[in-house]
């Protein structure tokens, strides 16, 4: 089965994914990592260079990619579901689930390091709330149309292994 992890920047969905490849035993791909190493330049540099568009091309072409394996988890970027037929195609090759974080836990995690976040590098401490809130908004039908929506309430580290015990609930349904 191949398990596809969606939410906010900053909900946890490469750390997620890594545990969880463990539990299950098969392996991750980071979706952002794997466009970057197609490309041979960081994300920020694509967008920088060519725009978001061409990223969301990129993006889309990757994701497609992933059909190619079929025990596999997939940590994909925050805006991947929300563009072209992502969300649609994710749903019919795999299991999607929706790591849903509320805004003041997206910011504790988004607000160092956000330099690296081309969405929200020029944002300050005090306009990120809000942008995430926005953008939470904007997303959030689509994440939402997710096969499992996961809300994050347990403590960051156990996050994995409930959400295996979900997958396999399912699984057996």
């Amino acid at each position: 089965m191949r398990i596809y992890l969606l939410g906010f920047m900053g909900c946890g969905k490469s750390h997620t994914g890594k545990k969880l490849a463990q539990l299950l035993d098969c392996p991750v791909i980071d979706l952002d990592t794997l466009i970057e190493e197609q490309a041979g330049m960081e994300i920020s540099e694509i967008f920088a260079r060519e725009g978001e568009k061409s990223f969301r091309l990129r993006e889309q072409k990757a994701l497609h990619e992933t059909a190619k394996s079929e025990h596999l988890i997939i940590a994909c970027g925050g805006g991947a579901p929300c563009f072209f037929d992502n969300m649609n195609w994710m749903k019919k090759h795999g299991l999607t689930v929706y790591l849903q974080t509320s805004v003041e836990t997206l910011v504790e995690h988004l607000l160092p390091g956000r330099e690296h976040r081309p969405l929200i590098a020029a944002l300050s401490e005090e306009e990120l709330p809000l942008f995430i809130e926005k953008k939470l908004f904007a997303r959030e039908p689509v994440y939402l149309q997710a096969q499992i929506v996961f809300s994050q309430k347990i403590p960051f580290e156990n996050i994995a292994e409930a959400l295996k015990e979900e997958i396999e609930f399912i699984s057996k349904a």
